[in-house]
């Protein structure tokens, strides 16, 4: 995410796979990969897409930002 040798490099990711385990994989068990990944992709569109701001992205919501992005390309 950042420059090589920042102290912040991998803070973001970091930060989404912390939450991503506390919330999720550490409460849930799952039969399959399939079942697994269905959760993990659940997770991230109804849930993590629509409540954390962060301070790289002017604490606009993840998906907003998405879209201004597309929007600034297209």
């Amino acid at each position: 995410m950042g420059s090589v040798g920042d102290v912040y490099d991998n803070a973001m990711a970091e930060s989404f796979f912390a939450s991503l385990e506390c919330e999720l994989l550490n409460r849930c068990s799952f039969k399959s990969k399939v079942e697994a990944r269905l959760a993990v992709f659940t997770w991230i569109e109804a849930w993590y897409n629509l409540k954390p701001r962060h301070y790289a992205i002017n604490y606009m919501l993840p998906i907003i930002f998405e879209k201004s992005c597309l929007q600034k390309m297209g």
